[in-house]
């Protein structure tokens, strides 16, 4: 009910650095790891005319090895994966007068990246599966791949806001407009099942994305008291996405199993929305020690009606929305002294549901359609807590606890499933095996947590700290999608994929499988915590030495809790920093190695995984069968390698 857009656990607000209108400076930061990274980023600022405009002009430039998988076949076309990313930003501000300022920013950033999806054996987390040909462990960073995945994506974001103060009040207009485009040449031969060839997905996206905002608020509080906003939002997207998806046609084993042809479905999808609110928050201050606060809100949220596409064929898939709601929030606080503060904190939220981009899904049943686009969500939250500080500010303690409620929980599965699909074959759709995680769920979710922060300064040039969080969030009686070929409503663990009759068989004429569950909604780990040591000694008057020391720790996690061979263990990651400084700022020589004891470990390990294709049917071999291939070997993820690196700063002027 302050500013932007509605979110369910309170908003995180993005800001650049403005121009200085009074001094010249300059900054250039130079980073460099023994892992294939450099990343050099700067700025200039120049006060065109002193305290009244100005302009900032910054700068990046990064090349890395991307995810840094290679692949272990043979034919691979990438030798290195890599990761080019390219921006710049101008920002220029102008104060004519002390009631009038404007501001107007331009960025543009360009990333290109070619990587192999990371593999490991399967047999690792499953010891009756089948062996692997060559084992990969998760530390081994290997991809089964011959083509990489190609990404190419610009986006383009033009800010500009205007300020008006008079009689202690500032009337504010912000908009923006977010251009992006996003080019993506995936490849589908999951199990490396084709000899020398590979199938693709393309996918080309154009988002357009335009905010208009206009506030009235206090600049100085009414009559002492009050602090106030008044507030009229409005967003509109629209996003277009053509993809190509690619389908495999096989003679039958007998004949030599050979590519015949390869079958290309032009699919398309247009996603439009718009929200309109409007929106006011009052703040009491009740002498210096008490705050009590309260906002209002009125969103109107409208989509069109959803089609695809495919080829010649228009299909509906959701109708028009026209979705409106009140949400509030309500606050308060008190300072019992200068270092004790005590608040708690309740609010509504309401958030359109989502619609999951699924080109496998070329024919949805209703069921399959509300795993695709998620329906509304409403939310209420509970948050109190204390903010302390002791012994001369030596020492501060805070915690948090909150408590939030979900109804129609956007949840997203995490792990492939196997649903029916209709691939198109002479323009004619024909069964076949699908594969994948663009799915998710409306669901009830109730989240509880703590958080607790402590930061003791042991001596004036050594520092402790701890953030510790605890967050529990559980489905409650939710539909999720799953695989259930037995029909007991209990996600089955697969390590094959089924025929198209096992589908058929198991889900009819819903085309996917349903399980009603009560589990985690997170694939996180409940309990995490970060341990913080810092340490300075002035050498000189033009030089001080620092150490710092981080520890983050993550709990044990089930990951996909429908699944048991992904649990995760409890683990930590050390990164240590040490180098030379200038008192003012004007120079940094920073030493690092991050995860220190090259920790690895697989945050999500997907079941094996599986080309879908058609087989030609014999005798008359003018029909297919759609059937699927399954590997060894898993898609995964792992956190990143033990590197070294250094990083150098300098700054004139203004920082």
């Amino acid at each position: 009910t302050l500013r932007g857009a509605a979110s369910a656990s309170g908003s995180i607000t993005f800001t650049t650095r403005k121009p200085d209108l009074d001094e010249v400076g300059m900054n250039l930061t130079g980073t460099a790891n023994d892992r294939g990274l450099t990343n050099f980023n700067g700025a200039i600022n120049v006060p065109i005319i002193r305290d009244v405009l100005g302009i900032r002009v910054a700068g990046l430039t990064e090349r890395s090895r991307a995810n840094r998988v290679k692949s272990i076949d043979s034919d691979a076309d990438l030798a290195k994966p890599y990761a080019h990313t390219d921006s710049i930003r101008a920002i220029a501000t102008l104060k004519p007068t002390d009631w009038l300022k404007l501001e107007g920013m331009y960025q543009v950033i360009d990333r290109n990246a070619r990587f192999y999806d990371q593999y490991a054996s399967f047999s690792l987390v499953s010891p009756s599966a089948p062996a692997s040909p060559v084992v990969i462990r998760p530390k081994d960073r290997l991809s089964i791949q011959e083509t990489a995945r190609t990404v190419e994506q610009k986006f383009e974001t033009y800010n500009w806001r205007g300020e008006v103060r008079l009689a202690g009040q500032v009337l504010i207009y912000q908009g923006s407009r977010t251009n992006l485009r996003f080019h993506a040449i995936a490849n589908q031969d999951f199990a490396n099942f084709l000899n020398d060839r590979d199938i693709f997905q393309e996918t080309f996206t154009r988002s357009k994305l335009s905010t208009h905002e206009v506030r009235l608020q206090s600049d100085e509080r009414l009559f002492g008291l009050v602090d106030y906003v008044l507030g009229y939002y409005n967003t509109k997207q629209h996003s277009p996405t053509n993809l190509t998806t690619q389908t495999p046609v096989l003679l039958p084993p007998f004949l030599g199993g050979g590519v015949v042809a390869v079958a290309n479905t032009p699919i398309v999808t247009v996603g439009d929305v718009r929200e309109t609110s409007f929106y006011g928050n009052l703040t009491l201050h009740l002498g210096d020690a008490t705050e009590i606060s309260g906002g209002l809100r009125r969103i109107d949220f409208e989509t069109p009606p959803r089609t695809i596409t495919i080829g010649a064929n228009t299909l509906p898939v959701g109708g028009a929305v026209n979705d409106e709601k009140w949400v509030y929030t309500a606050s308060v606080k008190h300072k019992f002294t200068p270092d004790l503060m005590v608040y708690a904190a309740t609010g509504t939220s309401r958030r359109p549901g989502p619609s999951i981009v699924n080109p496998g899904a070329t024919a949805r049943s209703p069921l399959m359609n509300t795993f695709i686009q998620l329906s509304a969500e409403d939310s209420t939250s509970y948050e109190a807590g204390i903010k302390s500080s002791w012994f001369d500010n030596r020492l501060v303690f805070n915690i948090t606890g909150f408590y939030q409620k979900f109804d129609g929980y956007p949840y997203k599965i995490s792990a492939p499933i196997y649903f029916q699909t209709f691939n198109f074959v002479n323009n004619a759709p024909v069964p076949g095996v699908g594969s994948g995680a663009q799915f998710g769920a409306s669901v009830p979710v109730k989240v509880k947590g703590i958080e607790a922060e402590l930061n003791w300064k042991v001596t004036p040039n050594f520092d402790l700290g701890v953030i510790a969080a605890w967050s529990d969030g559980k489905i409650k009686n939710g539909v999720i999608p799953c695989d259930d070929l037995n029909g007991d409503d209990v996600p089955d663990s697969l390590t094959a994929a089924p025929t198209v009759d096992q589908l058929q068989a198991a889900y009819g004429s819903d085309y996917i499988g349903s399980c009603r569950v009560n589990q985690r909604s997170s694939k996180q780990s409940p309990f995490s915590a970060t341990l913080m040591a810092n340490y300075s000694l002035p050498v000189s008057d033009k030089m001080d030495f620092f150490a710092r020391g981080l520890f983050n720790y993550y709990g044990s996690s089930l990951v996909d809790p429908t699944t048991s061979f992904d649990d995760l263990g409890s683990y930590g990651l050390l990164n240590l920093y040490a180098g030379m400084r200038d008192p003012d700022g004007a120079w940094e020589l920073n030493f690092f190695a991050k995860n220190v004891f090259d920790t690895i470990k697989a945050t999500q390990f997907d079941p094996p995984a599986s080309t879908s294709y058609q087989e030609l049917a014999p005798p008359t071999f003018q029909t297919t069968v759609g059937k699927s291939a399954t590997s060894p070997y898993s898609i995964i993820q792992t956190n990143a390698p033990r590197e070294f690196g250094v990083s150098l700063r300098l700054a004139l002027g203004s920082r």
